[in-house]
Parts: C-alpha cells; structure tokens; sequence
C-alpha cells in the first residue's frame, strides 16, 4: 500500500510542476475557455482514477472515492465564492489570483494531508468522536442555511493581526511577488492575501474532511479525493468567476448535504446507509439547488 501512496504524490508533484509550467507564467491571464478546458482535465483525471480503483479495489472503494469527490468538490464549489469575494476585498489583479490560488492549494495539499491522518487516527482509536464530527456538521450545515450574504473581515482574522505586528508589509503591491527588499525583507499586500486564503481553508477543511470521514475511514481513498478536488479547484474558480452569482440556492443545498452527512455519522452505529444512496442523495440535493439557482434567480423572487 505504501508503493501506491508514494506513486499518487508523485502523480500530485508532476501534474503541480505541469501546472506551474503552463498556468503560472508571470502575467499570464487564465481565460474562461482555458479554465473550462483544464476544470474538464481535472474531472477526467478524477474520473479515471476512480475506474482504476474499481478495477484494483472493487466497486465499494471506487464507490466511496467518487462520493467523497462529489462531497469535497461541491463544498469547494461555495468556498470559491469566498475567495472571490477575498480578491474584491483586496483589489488583486486577475493576473496575480492564479498565483495566489497556486501556492495556495499546494499549502492545502499539506494541511489537508495532516487532518485527514490525524482524523481518522482518532476515530479509530476513540470511536465516539464520530459523534462530534457529525454534530459539527449539523451544526455547520444549520449555520450555513441561515447566513445571508457572506461578509468578509479579513482584519479580523487573528493569524493575519499576528503577522502584521511581527513582519512588516509593503504599502502598495509589488507586482506578484511575496516578499521584498526594501533594504529589509517586508512581505507585500499579495502575501497579505496568500495568508487569508490559506486560513480561510483550514476553516473549510474543518468541515469537509468530516463530511468525507462519514464515508470512508479508508486513509488513501479520503486523501486521493480530496487531493484531486482541491488540484482542479484552481481552474474552477476561473471558470465559474463570471458565474458566481446565477448559483444563489447553492448554499442551502450545501447544507442539507452537511445535515445529511453529519446525521449520517450519528447514526452510523445504528442505521447503515449504503454509499451509492449517499452519493445519489447528496448528487440530488446539489441538482435541486443548482437549477432551482437557474430557474429562479433571487432578483426575480
């Protein structure tokens, strides 16, 4: 198992050195035809990846990988409604976002990776906490449908009040760099970002991972799924960009399918809810809010 561990981070490393290559070049802008091109590369890596664990591990782990997927990338849907909103708070260039995304899910990758290993680690050694992992996500899914429009307070945030006191930032942007001499090193407005971003994702992991955990205690079919959401997440927010605001049910659909996950936890131990109904429940529930989205756009009511 070891040898497939290190094979599929190999996978993550050239397909990020790849990604580097062609979507990082400095001043490139990444257009809506070119996300929509790479967010199809990344659904039909997924996608292949799912029909090699169907012929490796059988039907249930392949099962299991493709909703775990489906749970983490829709959740990763709502979170780029954040980070839109992040960039506008802080007027970043549409040719330095990529960058910003960039570094930013490679620092998710790791984050994500420790979560996951320290998550199922506890729930098979404690059992219960799978009761506090599904009460969060009632919770979290209950808060969900009750919040308006999202507000962003990034001085709020006690990790980026922390840095500022500690290291010095620039005034104005530096083109799209991090850090800068000027003689001492200061970070600039772009890390300032970077920072949020990445805080702003242990937050989402916090509710994702669990979600995720509801499913499977398989280590490497909860990691590969959301190693290959979080790789395409890049490449969607710049295809749904434009877009963002046709999808103004999504979130009460986001969150029924937090209820139904975390209710799912509660009651693992009584009532057992095979995993092609999960996934059929939770592609419903997204399906519904989306075209309800479509068809009945909040001006119109």
């Amino acid at each position: 198992m070891l040898l497939f561990w290190v094979l599929f981070n190999l996978f993550v490393v050239a397909m990020l050195v790849l990604d580097l290559g062609l979507l990082n070049r400095p001043g490139h802008r990444i257009r809506f035809r070119e996300a929509l091109v790479w967010s199809g590369v990344w659904i039909a890596l997924a996608a292949g990846f799912a029909i090699l664990l169907l012929f490796w591990r059988g039907h249930v782990h392949a099962l299991q990988f493709v909703t775990g997927y489906v749970i983490e990338l829709s959740l990763s849907v709502d979170n780029l409604f954040v980070f839109l909103m992040i960039f506008r708070y802080f007027k970043v260039d549409d040719e330095h976002q990529h960058r910003v995304l960039f570094w930013g899910i490679l620092g998710a990758l790791i984050m994500r990776g420790v979560f996951i290993l320290a998550g199922v680690s506890l729930i098979r050694r404690f059992a219960w906490i799978t009761y506090l992992f599904g009460a969060f996500l009632i919770y979290s899914g209950l808060k969900l449908m009750r919040q308006g429009e999202t507000e962003i307070h990034p001085d709020k945030n006690p990790v980026l009040r922390l840095f500022r006191k500690a290291f010095p930032v620039t005034k104005d942007y530096v083109g799209g760099r991090f850090f800068v001499r000027t003689p001492g090193l200061y970070a600039t407005p772009l890390f300032i970002v970077l920072l949020v971003i990445e805080t702003t994702d242990v937050l989402f992991a916090v509710d994702s991972i669990p979600a995720v955990l509801a499913i499977t205690l398989n280590a490497f079919i909860v990691y590969t799924s959301n190693v290959f959401a979080i790789l395409g997440l890049r490449s969607m927010y710049f295809a749904l960009a434009g877009m963002m605001e046709v999808f103004d049910y999504l979130h009460y659909g986001l969150s029924v399918v937090l209820i139904f996950i975390g209710a799912k936890m509660l009651a693992a131990h009584y009532i057992e809810i095979p995993t092609v109904w999960a996934l059929a429940i939770v592609l419903l529930v997204l399906a519904v809010s989306v075209l309800a989205s479509v068809l009945r756009p909040k001006k119109n009511v």
